[in-house]
């Protein structure tokens, strides 16, 4: 039985989290950290890595960038691999995590979803076939909480439609006044507000005609779902840096 620690295990995500693995035979929720201790369905919860107990094989991270380094530190010294499936880190941090991944097993992507990582391969297939004559625009939308923009999905998609041109387009981040005629770039909108889950449409605009590829969430535990799935399958993997393409060409 493969043995997870929850960080963020009192948040929506972790409840998410909890729920998926409760219903799953080969996993089980052994901790938790979060920033308040004590116990949530059975499972006991620390507010610091320095207190935990049990040995685990995997954590699963739904917490905050702010968790990241104690998180690395704790999982290189207990030899467990790590799922990070938290957003909005800065280019420092995410350096960190490519530092520790050649010391640990890390499973990271923007997204969880199975149909999001579907929707990327179909955006850089799209803009390697309509090519420069098409206009690239992309538009997110998530709940009013969400603290970063634009969502780390949206970046995926940008990165996975430039991918079709060198990399060579700039990225612009929402317009405003005299802007100009538009260049060699992928525009990128953020929308928050409600509850949203998370919507994504990238939209390639042409000559007389627009195409439209979107990926619409309705609940969160798709992404607890893919994250729990990552968790079993990355333990016993040696170290080095994983993602969804690696899970679902196993899974093929």
């Amino acid at each position: 039985m493969i043995k997870a620690l929850i960080l963020g295990i009192n948040g929506k995500m972790g409840a998410n989290v909890r729920e998926i693995i409760a219903a799953d035979n080969e996993i089980e929720a052994a901790c938790g950290v979060d920033m308040s201790a004590g116990e949530i369905c059975g499972i006991p919860v620390y507010s610091s890595f320095d207190d935990v107990k049990e040995k685990v094989d995997v954590i699963i991270d739904f917490s905050s960038p702010a968790a990241l380094e104690k998180e690395l530190v704790w999982a290189q010294k207990n030899g467990a691999a790590v799922v990070i499936a938290a957003t909005g880190y800065s280019q420092k941090q995410l350096e960190l995590i490519d530092a520790y991944s050649s010391r640990l097993p890390v499973f990271k992507t923007a997204n969880f979803s199975l149909g999001i990582n579907l929707l990327v391969d179909l955006v850089k297939s799209a803009a390697e076939t309509l090519g420069e004559s098409f206009d690239i625009e992309i538009i997110e939308k998530h709940h009013r909480l969400k603290a970063d923009a634009p969502s780390g999905t949206a970046l995926m998609l940008a990165e996975s439609a430039n991918s079709a041109f060198g990399k060579d387009k700039e990225y612009v981040y929402g317009r405003e006044g005299n802007t100009g005629k538009r260049g060699a770039e992928i525009g990128l909108h953020a929308v928050r507000g409600g509850t949203i889950v998370g919507e994504h449409e990238v939209i390639f605009a042409g000559e007389d005609e627009i195409i439209t590829l979107s990926h619409s969430a309705r609940s969160k535990k798709v992404f607890a779902a893919g994250a729990v799935k990552a968790a079993k399958w990355i333990c016993g993997k040696p170290a080095g840096k994983y993602d969804m393409k690696d899970l679902l060409a196993k899974l093929g």
